[in-house]
């Protein structure tokens, strides 16, 4: 087998060996998904803070107790982090009519929407209920992500951010993958640890200590990008776009967002709206 990144002429020509990378050139994202808004989010974002991780919160605006987090708390306690949807009363969507099933997540966004001063276009599917009906609603619906609950206990970006599978469940070997993960040194790939749960689920299970272990390790390093879903699927976007010179010897970014490319090995900048020389 031929190694692409010692092939430099085709046809007498220099030809450059390009890839895509996350922001700062790295290649590593690690991101996290917790659901329905429960009060012990405030333990868990104040650990993620603590050690630079990155969440996405998935609530449910209409459903109001003594359990949940109340909406005048969003705005100031997710800050930095995402909320996202989780439809605004968690029915298993499958049972329900398409009607139902939009009018859930566009009342879940609007209210959120309103409490947080942005524009709110993820979801998780709440008790997993998913099938292809619901996912060829949702881009009309404006969601741009969706979280499952299928752990795949891999590393590999999603094929579809419609269906996206998580790596794993806090519970399922979150300090064995997050060592495997940390190791991982292979720049021709992208990688990507997804992981998921309920915050209550730690109060329960009595292992705060476990994801507090995880945050610790897996915190801080400077080849990891720590973002939310919806960064992760806009900075994916931005790159799809970009706009090759054949020869390879230049790029157009038509984006706002700055993408970064490795060019033999080498990290570039690409700022949006600008030609980058390569």
């Amino acid at each position: 087998m031929v190694d692409a990144s010692k092939t430099r002429e085709v046809n007498g020509r220099k030809m450059p060996v390009i890839y895509t990378c996350f922001p700062e050139g790295k290649h590593k994202v690690l991101t996290c998904s917790y659901d329905d808004g429960k009060l012990e989010d405030r333990q868990l974002v104040a650990m993620f803070n603590e050690y630079g991780l990155k969440g996405t919160f998935n609530v449910n605006s209409g459903l109001i107790d003594d359990e949940r987090i109340p909406l005048s708390e969003y705005k100031e306690l997710y800050k930095g982090h995402e909320v996202a949807c989780h439809t605004a009363l968690h029915p298993t969507i499958a049972r329900c009519a398409s009607e139902h099933i939009v009018q859930e997540i566009i009342e879940d966004r609007r209210t959120l929407e309103k409490t947080l001063g942005y524009t709110v276009r993820g979801l998780a599917y709440p008790n997993g209920s998913v099938d292809d009906r619901i996912v060829d609603l949702l881009p009309a619906c404006g969601i741009r992500h969706a979280r499952t609950v299928n752990s795949t206990a891999g590393f590999g970006m999603p094929d579809n951010f419609l269906r996206w599978n998580p790596t794993c469940h806090h519970n399922h070997d979150l300090l064995g993958l997050g060592a495997t993960f940390k190791d991982m040194h292979k720049t021709q790939y992208l990688y990507m640890m997804y992981v998921w749960g309920h915050s209550y689920e730690f109060s329960r299970d009595n292992n705060w200590d476990k994801m507090e272990e995880f945050c610790k390790m897996i915190g801080g390093q400077e080849d990891i990008w720590y973002a939310t879903n919806i960064e992760i699927v806009d900075y994916m976007e931005a790159a799809s776009r970009m706009q090759f010179a054949a020869s390879g010897e230049f790029v157009f970014n038509p984006s706002a967002q700055t993408v970064w490319l490795e060019v033999d090995k080498k990290k570039v900048s690409c700022p949006g709206g600008q030609i980058t020389e390569l």
